[in-house]
This record gives structure tokens, C-alpha cells and sequence, in this order.
């Protein structure tokens, strides 16, 4: 496989106050609420980098009353230093033997590359890995898929990076991986910004909300109805910040 294409087509390019954002259109959810989605374009965030700011820069110029936010799950690993470098992960004899058997997906690279899946074994403990991929291969004849990740836990499925067809050379050397506090990190962005937030680390086949704000104004169903195309895109889109206006009404 290539790199993904952009999502960001020029059609839906909007330019305020400096901002670069793409118009994504409005989604009916399940309930006939709908919303309008604008997916602000960012730099490239670097570790460390401060999430509020990011919030202030980019997001509330463009904000409206009512408005909520999508902050995407790999910026905010990047913020508060969830990361692990190729330097700090060494792939021993089971991540090599084992990462060739592993299954390959289209949205990011999977346990196929032996630094993330060292990097499994790191964080759960070999027992634990070998007994999930045991039951990965006898359940993956009869069409089970996912057991793997279910098994091992602790998130691993939301680790991302080490990643050799990224369109940035950083993600090729630097793994993500998902904050444990999520709705503590909603909450103290929401109180830095003014802004509801809800965490995501959404592609093209899920939408995995990790976290919101307490006072979220939206329904965990309706967050789904809201990003169920993953407006922020799996390329080279820069589009992590997705602002969500529900919609009244008749509109």
C-alpha cells in the first residue's frame, strides 16, 4: 500500500484570521439531529507542545456559542509525552518471530512491524502476548479478528507510529500512545479554553471516543453520529482539531 491521500480538498478550503480549516459538511445522525463539521489544519505538533495553546490558536477564532471539539488522541499522546522512540524499543526474538504471522490493515501499522509489537510485549508482558496471538491464529480461520488487541488490553490497539509509509519521517521513528487519563485531560482543556471536549482516536473503520469533558454537551451516540466519516482524515491532513457546531432545528 501507498501513502493515504488527503481528504483535504480545495472545495472545501476555508481561510479566516490566518486559520486554514476544510468545510467537511453536515452529517444527519441517527436521531435527525445534524452537524456542521470544520476540520482546522494545524503545523506539525511536536512532544510537549501545550494543548491549550494549541486550543487557543487555532480553535477559538473559529468558534461559535454551542460549538464543541474533536481533539484527536495522537496530538494530545504528542502533548503530554506519550511516546516512544525507536532508540528506547529493541525487538527481541518473539517480536521478530511473531511479527511476520500478523495480520496487515489499512489504517496504520499493525503488529506486522516488530518495534510495535515489542513494544506490546513491553507494556503487557510476553505471557500475556503469546497467549493472545495463540488465540489470534486458532479464532482467525473462523473469521473472529480483534482478539489480539481484546486480550492484550491496556490500550495497545490505540498505539500508532512506527509507521514507514507515514507521509512525516518523525512518525516513522516514534510510536503514540493513548493518555490514560483521557476525561482528566478533557476536563482541564475544557477549563484552560472554554471549550467542551471529547477525545478521539477515530480512522477510517472506528471512532474510538477515549474521554470527554464531564459537562459534554453531546450524547456519546451523538458524538458518533458527528464523526462517523473521521473527518480529521488518516493521511497527511494536519487536521486533528475537528470543531463540531450541532445544528437547531429546521436548519
Amino acid at each position: 500500500m501507498g501513502i493515504i491521500p488527503s481528504r483535504n480538498l480545495e472545495d472545501q478550503r476555508r481561510v479566516k484570521d490566518g486559520i486554514t480549516y476544510f468545510d467537511r459538511g453536515t452529517l444527519t445522525g441517527k436521531n435527525g439531529r445534524k452537524y456542521d463539521r470544520y476540520a482546522i489544519q494545524t503545523h506539525f505538533v511536536e512532544v510537549g507542545e501545550d494543548q491549550a495553546e494549541l486550543v487557543r490558536r487555532y480553535v477559538l477564532p473559529l468558534a461559535q456559542d454551542g460549538d464543541v471539539l474533536s481533539f484527536g488522541a495522537k496530538v494530545m499522546a504528542m502533548c503530554t509525552r506519550n511516546v516512544k522512540t525507536k532508540d528506547e524499543v529493541h525487538p527481541g526474538f518473539w517480536a521478530k518471530t511473531l511479527a511476520p504471522f500478523a495480520g496487515i490493515n489499512t489504517t496504520g501499522v499493525g503488529m506486522h512491524e516488530p518495534y510495535k509489537l515489542q513494544l506490546v510485549i513491553d507494556m503487557c508482558g510476553l505471557p500475556r502476548v503469546l497467549f493472545a496471538a495463540f488465540i489470534s491464529a486458532v479464532t482467525r480461520p473462523f473469521g473472529l479478528h480483534g482478539l489480539f488487541y481484546r486480550i492484550c488490553g491496556k490500550g495497545v490497539a490505540g498505539i500508532d507510529g512506527f509507521y514507514f509509509r507515514s507521509s512525516f519521517d518523525r512518525y516513522k521513528e516514534l510510536a503514540l500512545i493513548n493518555p490514560p487519563n483521557p476525561v482528566e485531560l478533557c476536563n482541564q482543556l475544557e477549563k484552560d479554553t472554554g471549550i467542551p471536549v471529547v477525545l478521539m482516536d477515530a480512522n477510517d473503520i472506528d471512532q474510538n471516543q477515549l474521554g470527554k469533558c464531564d459537562d459534554f454537551p453531546l450524547t456519546d451516540d451523538e458524538i458518533q453520529d458527528a464523526m462517523a466519516d473521521n473527518p480529521s482524515g488518516q493521511g497527511d491532513e494536519l487536521t486533528p482539531l475537528i470543531l463540531i457546531r450541532p445544528l437547531t432545528a429546521g436548519l
